[in-house]
């Protein structure tokens, strides 16, 4: 039986949005002389790339973007999903409105740019921004620690939204992981 290792991106093989370390990439490479090595990240293949390298495809057997919407196996693309296809572009845009609407009204010590990101299967919203410094980030976590900024932004959103087919998420469990609350579907 073959075995295949599977390693999360962002707080596994990385620091959130940082590139790959030297010693964990040779690990990782030596590895893969023993067995196949896959790679999944919630981000998009760009972002990977910025990761792990413009050879991420060649350096991994498997590459598994947007929590595996995308797929590439031996350096070529398997499949590719959607989310306008199964929400269809009405939704996607109330949604995008709304969100944009919600953060427009909060007051934060500090917002920066693409508040929302949209990917193949899902919307990534963060209320400061993603291009946000990690030094904003950890800021943004204390303040969101104290006053449930994404938690009541999530609540919100089950409220408006609820029989879609949307579901919604916070991530970043610690400051160096992600700073947004997640909209998947699928």
């Amino acid at each position: 039986m073959a075995t295949l290792c599977l390693f999360d991106m962002d707080g596994t093989l990385t620091a959130t949005r940082q590139k790959i370390t030297e010693e964990m990439d040779g690990f990782l490479q030596k590895l893969r002389q023993k067995t196949k090595i896959g790679v999944v990240g919630g981000s998009d293949f760009e972002k990977l790339q910025e990761q792990l390298g413009n050879d991420v495809v060649e350096k991994y057997d498997y590459v598994f973007p947007e929590n595996g919407l995308v797929a590439y196996k031996d350096g070529k693309l398997l499949c590719k999903q959607n989310i306008q296809g199964h929400l269809g572009e009405d939704v996607i845009q109330d949604l995008i409105n709304y969100c944009l609407s919600y953060i427009a009204n909060i007051k934060l010590p500090k917002k920066r740019g693409t508040f929302i990101e949209f990917r193949n299967g899902m919307l990534n919203v963060s209320p400061i921004g993603r291009s946000c410094s990690q030094e904003e980030r950890i800021e943004f976590y204390e303040l969101d620690k104290k006053e449930h900024i994404r938690q009541k932004f999530v609540a919100d959103l089950r409220k408006e939204f609820a029989g879609k087919g949307l579901t919604f998420s916070i991530g970043m469990a610690h400051p160096r992981q992600a700073v947004a609350p997640v909209l998947r579907s699928m």
